[in-house]
């Protein structure tokens, strides 16, 4: 079967489901670094791992949701919700700058119901007229169709109003593992896959560029996980490749109600390469030094050509982060690896293409 997977890969071909499962269970470490090399090598040079430096902006911890698995969210009543003022904001922002000049910067909230989607795009534009020089991600997909639906608009008009305040991107996240049996245990408060999905392509359509995201090491199965990779893939090509980059993070099980253990680096790495072998209709790949540190750098051998040096995400720092702003040592880390770190501007939004 293995030489049969080289082929596929050497022709660019899919691989199925079943030959996934094969790579990802029973080939030899070798043999699965080899073939996520050969599928990152019909993109990418060998030799060079892009990044960008960015930071997450998590402007307010109020969500109804409810989901097990995480550690930052607070109810509307209690006391240790928040939300930042533009002041607030502003001050983040101008310290990052001032002080490692980012590339990148990311709102990620929850499911506040005080906020409607006007208030994001009055908030956004603000934003973009102060800070012209910087691009960001604004919201999450997830956190996109909750407002939406609290502000009684259509998913397209939802994502007309953002691209209208001058939007460039809503990343792909809230996805964790897009299973529909998955989030009814572990996510009730979300949203189906095909809500999720619905989203989603409404931002594309509306030429807002978006991403592709998946956490893996909660209790999913491994058929979920297959069947998130397989719907995925289905809706990369319906949308005609138009998600910029897939990123796969894991699970900090510190200080919520799911619990449980981190998975090993070992895991990580052999599920990277899988979702780089079977994922063919993605272009960039990207690994987690925010939730596996130095270790996300050996990931560029199993398929991965990009990461972030992030500078703070409140989400994963509760549940167990760790942070350093040594960047050069992290760099040293990608170098001892074997790959020549490029630091890139912001991916080319596809959907505006």
């Amino acid at each position: 079967m293995l030489e049969l997977i080289r082929k596929k890969i050497e022709q660019n071909k899919s691989i199925s489901e079943d030959e996934a499962y094969f790579l990802y269970k029973e080939a030899a470490t070798e043999d699965l670094k080899e073939c996520a090399q050969l599928a990152k090598n019909k993109y990418h040079t060998k030799e060079a791992a892009t990044y960008l430096v960015m930071s997450i902006l998590n402007y307010t911890n109020i969500c109804v949701a409810g989901c097990k698995y995480c550690s930052f969210y607070a109810y509307p009543h209690q006391k240790e919700g928040y939300l930042l003022t533009y002041e607030e904001v502003t001050k983040k922002l101008d310290l990052w700058i001032e002080k490692f000049n980012p590339d990148l910067v990311s709102f990620n909230g929850g499911f506040h119901p005080g906020l409607k989607l006007e208030d994001y795009a009055s908030f956004f534009e603000k934003i973009h007229n102060n800070y012209p020089n910087l691009t960001f991600y604004e919201m999450t997909v997830a956190e996109f169709i909750f407002s939406c639906k609290r502000s009684k608009l259509s998913l397209h008009a939802g994502a007309r109003l953002l691209k209208n305040s001058g939007t460039e991107w809503v990343t792909g996240g809230g996805a964790e593992i897009l299973v529909d049996s998955f989030r009814k245990r572990q996510s009730p408060g979300k949203f189906s896959v095909e809500e999720y999905y619905d989203g989603q392509q409404a931002i594309i359509e509306e030429k807002i560029g978006s991403t592709a995201t998946m956490v893996i090491g909660f209790d999913e199965s491994l058929e979920e996980r297959f069947e998130h990779l397989r719907v995925l893939r289905n809706f990369q090509s319906k949308m005609d490749n138009k998600l910029a980059s897939f990123l796969c993070w894991t699970y900090k099980p510190y200080n919520n109600e799911l619990g449980g253990t981190e998975i090993s680096n070992e895991e990580y790495l052999r599920w990277l390469a899988t979702c780089r072998i079977y994922l063919n209709n993605f272009k960039h790949l990207r690994t987690s030094v925010l939730t596996r540190n130095e270790g996300a750098f050996e990931g560029l051998a199993f398929g991965a050509n990009d990461f972030d040096l992030p500078i703070e995400d409140e989400v994963t720092q509760k549940a167990g982060s760790t942070i350093s702003h040594e960047f050069d040592e992290l760099l040293e880390f990608c170098k001892k690896s074997g790959f020549t770190p490029v630091r890139r501007k912001v991916f080319k939004n596809p959907s505006a293409i």
